[in-house]
C-alpha cells in the first residue's frame, strides 16, 4: 500500500495493511472464539450468562433448525427483529453458520417500514420478539416471509425466571399487544427441534453476510450488501487498531446500542467476541436507572455508545458514583461526539472518550482516533489500516490539503453496493471505486480528518440516518397537507432533530394531527420534533423545494 501521511501517526504495532487469512468467513470468527474461550462468559442479559461453549451449542442448534426443519438454503435471507436479548446472538450466529444472509430489522419499525424491508430483501424467515409481532401481523400477507419464529423476552433466562419474566412483561406491564400469526413456531420449540447436525456450506469472502439497511437519497431505505470479506476485513482492522490496549479473555464490554445497528454489530458482537470479551446486553438503554443498575453489577472495562447516551449517563447521579477503576475504553460512534460531553466524561471516568467514524456502507469503521489519545481533539480520527480516505470536489478531483470537500473511502470494508439498486449503487461510487459519503470534511497535515458539514440532506438523529424524502412522503399523504419539506435542525440532545414545514390544504389542520399521523407511520427517531406551518415553501425556478434554504433559516432562527 502506498505510504500515506496518516501512517506516521499510527500507534506502535498497528499495521499499514491487514492480513485477513485468519478467518475464512464470519462464522469462523465466532468458532475460533468458541474453542479458545470455551468456559469464559460470552453474553449476559438480565442476570443470565452464556459461556462461549454454550453459545456454540445453542447457535449450532439454531443452525440445524433453519436448515433441517425450515429447509433454508445458503444465501436465503433471514430477518432478525429483536432488541439486545440472548436470543439475538444465538439466532445471528446460528443463521450465519448455516449460510444464511442476515437482514437486521429495527424492532420499533412501523408496519409500513417493516413491509418495505421484508419485501425488498426477500426475507423468507423472521425471528421476532412477541412485543412486535402485531406489526408483522399487519403486513404478513404482503411480504415473502414463509416462516415466523416468535420469542419472548425471558425465553433464554432458565426456569423459573423465564416464566416469571414473560408473565410480568405480558400480563403485568402489558408490553405485548395481542397478535395472531398462524403457523408460527416459538423460539423454544425451534431450539428443541434443532438437535441434528447442520451442513457447513463453504462460505467465501464474496458471499453475502448481511443486507444492512440504511437510508437512501430517494427516501426508501436500501440494503447495503456486506460480504463475509467486508465484515472479516473490518473486524481485522478494528482488532489491529485496539492492539495491545485490550486483553484477550478479560474484557467486560457494555452493549447498550442495539446489535441490529452496524456499529454495535461489528464492534461489540464481532470484534469483542473475537477477543473473548464478556458482552453485557442492555435491552432498553433508554431506561437509564435500570441501565446504571446493570453497570453496578460488573467491573466493566469498555463501553461503546453514541453521544446522546454518554450525555444521559453523565446526567444520572447514580452513574457518577460507579467504580471506574477497571474502565479503560469509551468509544463513541454513530454520530458526532460533542466536546462538552467528551470533557465531562473524561473528568468523571479519567478515561478519554475516543471518537470513531464509519457508515453502514463501510461495515462500519473507516476512521478512529488513536487509543492513546489524551483528550478530545474534535477529529474523527485517522483512516484505519488498508483504508484510503480522500477529500474530493464535486467532479471527483482531489482538493488541496486543508481545503474542504466530500469525504470518500476506499478499502476492503466498503460494501459491494445496494441490494437491487443499480442506479443508487452507481451514484454512490466514483469511477475508481471510492465511496462517496456525503459528508464534507477537511484533513490536517498529520492525516486527521474533521467533518465540517453534510452534503446530503440526510438528518442524523442520535446516530440513526433519517432521510427527508421518507418523512415528506408520509406527511404529504395526510389529506390536510398540500406540500411539505423536512430538514434537520440542531438539537442539543440528539445532534439533529427533524423539522417539518407544512403548507396546509385544510386551514384547520393542527400540529397535533401532524404528530399523530407521523407517529402512526414513522418510528420514533424519524418523527418530526418541530412542526411549522407556512403559506408557501421556497423553490427553484423549476419548482424544486429548496431544503437548504429552510435548513439555513431554521438554524439561524
Amino acid at each position: 500500500m502506498e505510504e500515506q501521511v496518516w501512517h506516521k501517526q499510527y500507534e506502535q504495532g498497528v499495521p499499514v495493511e491487514i492480513d485477513t487469512s485468519w478467518a475464512a468467513n464470519v462464522p469462523v470468527v465466532f468458532e475460533q472464539a468458541f474453542q479458545k474461550y470455551a468456559d469464559k462468559p460470552a453474553f449476559s442479559c438480565m442476570g443470565k450468562t452464556l459461556t462461549y461453549r454454550e453459545l456454540d451449542q445453542a447457535s449450532a442448534r439454531f443452525a440445524s433448525f433453519v436448515q433441517n426443519t425450515l429447509g433454508m438454503k445458503k444465501g436465503d435471507r433471514l430477518a432478525l427483529m429483536m432488541p439486545n436479548i440472548l436470543q439475538y446472538p444465538i439466532a445471528l450466529i446460528g443463521a450465519l453458520r448455516a449460510g444464511m444472509v442476515i437482514v437486521n430489522v429495527n424492532p420499533l419499525y412501523t408496519a409500513r417500514e417493516l413491509e418495505h424491508q421484508l419485501h425488498d430483501s426477500g426475507a423468507t424467515t423472521i425471528v421476532i420478539l412477541a412485543n412486535f409481532a402485531k406489526t408483522l401481523q399487519a403486513v404478513r400477507d404482503k411480504v415473502p416471509v414463509k416462516h415466523v419464529v416468535v420469542t419472548e423476552i425471558g425465553d433464554m433466562l432458565g426456569f423459573p425466571k423465564s416464566l416469571i419474566v414473560n408473565f410480568v412483561v405480558k400480563r403485568i406491564k402489558k408490553m405485548v399487544p395481542a397478535w395472531s400469526l398462524p403457523g408460527h413456531t416459538t423460539f423454544k420449540k425451534a431450539m428443541a427441534q434443532g438437535s441434528g447436525e447442520f451442513t457447513r456450506d463453504p462460505l467465501t469472502f464474496d458471499d453475502i453476510a448481511f443486507l444492512q439497511y440504511t437510508g437512501g437519497t430517494t427516501g426508501r431505505s436500501k440494503g447495503a450488501i456486506l460480504t463475509h470479506g467486508n465484515i472479516v476485513a473490518n473486524v481485522t482492522q478494528s482488532r489491529s487498531w485496539i492492539g495491545s490496549s485490550l486483553e484477550e479473555g478479560k474484557e467486560i464490554i457494555i452493549t447498550p446500542l442495539p446489535l441490529y445497528h452496524i456499529f454495535s454489530l461489528t464492534a461489540n458482537c464481532l470484534v469483542f467476541s473475537s477477543i473473548g470479551a464478556h458482552n453485557i446486553l442492555i435491552p432498553n438503554p433508554r431506561d437509564i436507572p435500570a441501565f446504571v443498575g446493570e453497570l453496578k453489577k460488573y467491573p466493566f472495562t469498555t463501553l461503546t455508545a453514541v453521544n446522546t447516551l454518554f450525555n444521559a449517563l453523565l446526567n444520572n447521579e447514580e452513574f457518577k458514583n460507579l467504580d471506574f477503576s477497571k474502565f479503560k475504553l469509551a468509544l463513541g460512534g454513530g454520530m458526532a461526539v460533542q466536546r462538552p460531553v467528551a470533557e465531562k466524561w473524561q473528568e468523571l471516568t479519567q478515561t478519554p472518550l475516543i471518537e470513531a467514524y464509519g457508515l453502514t456502507e463501510t461495515s462500519p469503521a473507516a476512521c478512529i482516533n488513536p487509543l492513546s489519545l489524551k483528550g478530545y481533539n474534535g477529529y474523527i480520527g485517522l483512516p484505519i489500516s488498508s483504508t484510503v480516505v480522500t477529500i474530493r470536489d464535486d467532479d471527483g478531483k482531489l482538493v488541496p490539503m486543508g481545503e474542504s470537500g466530500e469525504l470518500c473511502i476506499q478499502g476492503p470494508q466498503v460494501m459491494r453496493g445496494y441490494w437491487n439498486q443499480e442506479e443508487e449503487t452507481k451514484n454512490v461510487f466514483h469511477e475508481d471505486g471510492a465511496l462517496r459519503t456525503g459528508d464534507i470534511a477537511v484533513m490536517n497535515e498529520e492525516g486527521y480528518f474533521k467533518i465540517v458539514d453534510r452534503k446530503k440532506d440526510m438528518i442524523l438523529v442520535s446516530g440513526f440516518n433519517v432521510f427527508p424524502n421518507e418523512v415528506e412522503d408520509v406527511i404529504a399523504a395526510h389529506p390536510g397537507v398540500l406540500e411539505c419539506a423536512a430538514v434537520g435542525v440542531p438539537d442539543p440532545k440528539s445532534t439533529e432533530a427533524v423539522k417539518i414545514f407544512v403548507v396546509r390544504k385544510d386551514p384547520n389542520l393542527t400540529e397535533e394531527e401532524i404528530r399523530k399521523f407521523a407517529g402512526e407511520n414513522l418510528t420514533g427517531y424519524k418523527k418530526p420534533k418541530h412542526v411549522e406551518f407556512r403559506d408557501e415553501l421556497p423553490k427553484t425556478n423549476v419548482g424544486k423545494i429548496l431544503r437548504r434554504a429552510l435548513r439555513d433559516e431554521a438554524k439561524q432562527g
